[in-house]
């Protein structure tokens, strides 16, 4: 096994915690050329370097976002969430719902009867039942996914 081809586990661990840059290559500032403790592909170090160029060494946002390899908007997107997070909220987070939003503890009860008393009904079928009695539209896919999830205890 050649050295290039063993996995690095600094990218594993970035990549797990939502911290991997997916544009290493576009971090331009000499920091990150000329000492091994800077990584560009480190996403959240790298917004912090940025960040702090502008904030410590008085760099302008256009100086320091083009060094860095990031527009404008991204740089004050990144202040904002190290101002409201710390160095956690430099780091990617995932968009959109971050849950089934549709499938609500109703519509589940309502799946969960439907298959109590059938047990071989298809998500399609009760995707389609979900339909007609809450005029909501549910992938087959999140009431497969939910069903086979346990339920959660209350306390």
């Amino acid at each position: 096994m050649s050295p290039r081809s063993r996995p690095d586990p600094k990218v594993d661990t970035l990549r797990a915690q939502g911290a991997l840059h997916a544009h290493p290559e576009t971090v331009a500032d000499s920091l990150f050329a000329g000492h091994e403790f800077f990584d560009a592909r480190d996403l959240a170090q790298v917004k912090y370097e940025m960040l702090r160029r502008v904030q410590i060494e008085g760099a302008s946002v256009s100086q320091a976002a083009t060094a860095f390899g990031f527009s404008r908007p991204s740089f004050y997107q990144a202040r904002t969430a190290f101002t409201q997070a710390g160095v956690a909220g430099l780091a990617h987070h995932r968009r959109g719902p971050k849950s089934p939003h549709k499938l609500t503890a109703a519509v589940l009860d309502y799946v969960r009867q439907l298959r109590s008393t059938d047990a071989d009904v298809s998500a399609s079928t009760l995707a389609a039942r979900v339909s007609e009695r809450f005029e909501i539209a549910i992938h087959p896919r999140t009431i497969a996914r939910a069903l086979r999830r346990p339920e959660k205890k209350s306390r």
